[in-house]
């Protein structure tokens, strides 16, 4: 359950700081849809205008990383912060982006391995060679 109320587009509409960004969301998104984390930061049009202008800057705009591996990186970063629905948003994404079952897949087992080599080295406090360390 929500920690906050999960404003309508009724109730949205009343500040026009939040209505702004809503409508920033769905003219970027290309879409009426406006999810529930949206929904929720919209209790905070400042917060809400903050983190919407710096995930368009960080997903959308343009960069060295296309969109999809931009989505990739978010699931796997969300599986390690155990965020269930980023994990789902960010899969849909993906999913809208192109992304197939094999990638999936393959994005899981590359998850899973990374948790589990993360775990052993920090186990075996295994410093870091110095060929991999940047010097300058």
């Amino acid at each position: 359950m929500a920690t906050v109320r999960l404003l309508s587009d009724d109730e949205v509409a009343a500040n026009p700081a939040a209505k702004a960004v809503f409508d920033d969301i769905r003219a970027t998104r290309k879409s009426d849809f406006v999810n529930n984390f949206w929904r929720g930061l919209a209790n905070d049009p400042v917060l809400l205008k903050r983190t919407w202008e710096e995930v368009k800057a960080v997903m959308v705009g343009e960069g060295a990383l296309d969109p999809l591996t931009r989505e990739l990186i978010y699931i796997a970063v969300s599986s390690a912060n155990s965020c269930q629905y980023c994990v789902h948003s960010h899969t849909a994404a993906a999913r809208a982006k192109g992304m197939n079952d094999a990638q999936y897949g393959e994005l899981l087992a590359i998850i899973g391995l990374a948790g589990k080599t993360n775990h052993l080295v920090t186990a075996m406090q295994i410093p870091a060679d110095p060929e991999f360390l940047v010097t300058g």
